[in-house]
């Protein structure tokens, strides 16, 4: 019988096991941090359906990429990018089949509201914002998302990017001062 982690050491242990090759603390792992990941993912992405499957990729991404996962920073700040990043990227491709869509059918009597961020609301506005921000500075992505998004501390973005800490400050004021006109609300 397998008991599930009860903090954030016992995540960081049967990480550490599942990236030696432990297939059963692999297993345990996937089991103990679904539930996080599909927080993650629904805090970025508006329906349960889509948030679902960034989820899915994201524990896909864990089980084929954990030998990689060096305990440099805590399992759990790890895992907080790797869903960030699937649910942009989910985002990504939603965007990119509502395009190829659009240019199948020239006039749309009901647009998708995934796609419209009129309709949608602010957080896809924001990925959107983030699509603009990562096509000009990439590097200030990742810890925009990690820290307004995921809110996980300076230190912690810090030691997962393996930057310093006042990069990581730096990083994250200039995509603030990037991101805000794309968040404007309009009258």
């Amino acid at each position: 019988m397998t008991t599930v982690p009860s903090d954030d050491g016992d995540l960081d242990d049967l990480a550490r096991r599942a990236a030696e090759g432990d297939r059963a603390a692999l297993e345990d792992l996937l089991a103990a941090v679904q539930p996080r990941v599909r927080r993650i993912c629904g805090r970025m992405l508006l329906y349960p359906e889509d948030a679902e499957e960034a989820a899915q990729d994201a524990l896909l991404l864990v089980a084929t990429k954990i030998h990689t996962f060096a305990g440099r920073s805590r399992f759990t700040t790890w895992l907080h990018a790797v869903a960030s990043n699937s649910a942009r990227g989910t985002y990504r491709t939603l965007k990119r089949r509502a395009a190829d869509r659009l240019t199948d059918e020239v006039a749309q009597a009901h647009p998708d509201p995934r796609t419209t961020s009129v309709i949608a609301g602010s957080r896809l506005d924001l990925l959107e914002a983030l699509e603009v921000l990562g096509a000009s500075h990439p590097d200030l992505v990742e810890p925009l998302v990690l820290r307004d998004v995921q809110q996980l501390g300076y230190q912690e973005i810090a030691d997962l990017l393996d930057i310093p800490l006042g990069t990581v400050k730096s990083r994250i004021h200039s995509a603030r001062t990037a991101v805000r006109p794309l968040l404007a609300v309009s009258d």
